[in-house]
């Protein structure tokens, strides 16, 4: 969200400087990690399909100018071990803005992929122009391309200091030296409601995320890139996953929320009940993946707010402070309309959107509806 948002704000001819304490992509972030998924079906969430549409625009366009990539286009197979409305809502959406959605009768899904136990699997949908991003990559990327820009980049922990009117004052830093500004953003993430509890309270919660990569058997290259989509398994526990991306292994995640997690300090160590877990359900749904050995694996985070959606609004206390978090495992893909949009709200531009606002965390009710596929 930072990232982005200083890129756009910089090719309005702001000043600005970025911060963040660890680097872009660094190990600690939710926006860290080799890959996200990208995909367009959110049910009846029209703004998050608008979003994916024009994020989508921005990651194909901004990729080729700077001559990087960092949208890759798999396809994403959706299998729906329970009801399907979630599809089904989506379709018309979805195709409203230009995207595709296939339904695919068990015959033709077992023909295209083989690789795949369709057993219990009740409906099957491919989604085309889903794929996706080289997370990590893009960080940095981004944010070279905003000092390219003229921007000012600074690798620091930061500490606001406030005023008599309740208005920050000014940033101090790690480093011992004072940043002021006209306006502040706070795209800090998990970190967010140690800077502000008083603001969000218990509207952010943090949950420890484990990420597992399986190695195919020897000579096979059925779950590479370009010969598998990337998937997702709807039920519960929610999967998803990606084919194998540039030999790093079959990616597998469980989207279920698990306990909570120090961003800082806490070890970044899988858990044997969660390896094991992936291990069953790979077996039962890639056959051929059955004793497939763990080569890689990932703690992250997702920042979650409690209806599943992202917060994006001013501080109800301080007129030049910004927040916005709650990535709730979205933001990272929808990361350049998502920056498009913030930078619109602190130019005058556009109006903070109620869904994202910060007073609707004392009365929101948890959600199933979101899922983040990191």
């Amino acid at each position: 969200m930072g990232g982005w948002t200083a890129w756009h704000l910089r090719q309005q001819g702001m000043d600005v400087t970025l911060v963040d304490a660890w680097g872009p992509g660094h190990s600690r972030a939710s926006s860290g990690g080799e890959t996200r998924v990208i995909r367009g079906i959110y049910g009846q969430d029209r703004l998050y399909v608008e979003w994916v549409v024009r994020a989508l625009e921005l990651w194909n366009a901004l990729g080729e100018q700077w001559n990087e990539r960092l949208y890759h286009k798999t396809g994403l197979l959706w299998m729906f071990v329970a009801e399907d409305d979630y599809a089904k809502l989506s379709i018309p959406v979805i195709e409203e803005f230009g995207l595709a959605v296939d339904p695919l009768p068990h015959a033709d899904a077992e023909r295209r992929f083989p690789q795949v136990n369709f057993n219990d699997v009740r409906s099957i949908y491919f989604e085309r122009e889903a794929g996706y991003l080289k997370a990590r990559h893009a960080c940095r990327v981004v944010c070279e391309q905003f000092q390219q820009a003229g921007g000012s980049y600074r690798q620091s922990a930061v500490q606001p200091e406030y005023n008599q009117s309740g208005e920050i004052e000014q940033l101090i830093l790690s480093d011992g030296s004072r940043l002021q500004a006209d306006q502040y953003l706070f795209a800090c993430g998990p970190w967010l409601p140690k800077l502000f509890p008083e603001v969000l309270g218990s509207g952010i919660s943090l949950s420890r995320q484990e990420v597992y990569y399986f190695g195919p058997p020897a000579g096979t290259n059925c779950f590479e890139t370009g010969q598998f989509p990337a998937w997702i398994n709807f039920d519960e526990p929610f999967h998803y996953g990606l084919p194998s991306v540039e030999g790093r292994g079959f990616k597998i995640a469980d989207d279920s929320r698990m306990k909570s997690i120090d961003p800082t300090d806490d070890p970044r160590i899988p858990s044997v009940e969660g390896i094991e877990k992936a291990k069953s359900f790979l077996g039962h749904r890639f056959p051929l993946l059955k004793d497939a050995p763990l080569i890689e694996a990932r703690v992250c985070q997702y920042t979650n707010s409690p209806d599943g959606h992202l917060i994006v609004d001013r501080h109800p206390d301080s007129d030049n402070v910004w927040i916005a978090g709650a990535g709730s495992g979205h933001s990272f893909k929808l990361g350049p309309a998502l920056g498009e949009h913030i930078a619109a709200c602190m130019t005058g531009d556009a109006s903070p959107l109620e869904m994202f606002s910060l007073s609707r965390l004392k009365n929101a009710v948890s959600s199933q509806s979101q899922h983040g596929t990191h």
